[in-house]
């Protein structure tokens, strides 16, 4: 599904020089795989998840997503492919504030062309599930950090993407919470969802079948 090849993230500095971020990153993520990728504070563990993602554009090498080459695609094509394939677990959850639990996890279903009637049974589905009903109509302002980071895991999970990517998914939850949403996501993935997630966590990265350790922005 994902091929890395010779992948370099790097922030110029003064005189020339420059921080790399990443380095020379070569990867194979199969589909179906459950990756989770550890390593110590600074290792470039988001920072790869974000060039994965699709968010980050400012890095050197190839990128392939099947048969897609991204580091071939435009700006506009890269985010049509990322907004049909992929879901998103954010540590800082990334809600929209404008908008209602009820209204963000809308949003990845309308991407995808389902009609009303179809989006309205999937997030009331959804809002069951993640037990939030209550909170559909409050804005994320108005919940905890645990209570938004439900919401980012359930409009990830909404539209059945192709590949989830998840940033600590269980950073912010109880550990009953957090035991609940690595089944989910063990769940997903036996019936065929790729997830990558970065982790510092060793139970949650046990719920997967690969480990890739970053230092220092290499693979190791």
């Amino acid at each position: 599904m994902i091929t890395l090849k010779h992948l370099e993230r790097f922030y110029p500095l003064a005189k020339g020089k420059f921080f790399y971020v990443l380095r020379d990153i070569n990867l194979e993520v199969n589909e179906g795989d459950f990756v989770s990728i550890m390593g110590p504070s600074g290792a470039g563990k988001s920072s790869l998840l974000h060039v994965l993602g699709m968010h980050d554009h400012a890095w050197s090498g190839e990128y392939f997503f099947g048969d897609d080459p991204v580091h071939t695609l435009k700006p506009k094509e890269r985010a049509t492919l990322r907004n049909e394939k992929i879901g998103f677990v954010f540590q800082n959850y990334h809600l929209l504030d404008d908008l209602t639990v009820y209204e963000n996890l809308d949003i990845p279903l309308s991407y995808r062309h389902v009609n009303k009637a179809g989006r309205d049974s999937i997030v009331c589905d959804a809002l069951d599930r993640f037990h939030i009903v209550g909170k559909k109509d409050l804005y994320p302002r108005q919940l905890s950090g645990g209570q938004q980071q439900l919401v980012s895991i359930a409009r990830a999970m909404i539209a059945n993407p192709k590949l989830i990517l998840a940033d600590e998914p269980t950073g912010n939850l109880h550990s009953d919470q957090g035991k609940e949403i690595m089944e989910m996501f063990k769940t997903l993935n036996s019936q065929g969802t790729t997830i990558i997630q970065v982790t510092h966590s060793d139970v949650n990265a046990a719920y997967g079948n690969r480990i890739i350790q970053l230092r220092d922005g290499f693979v190791v």
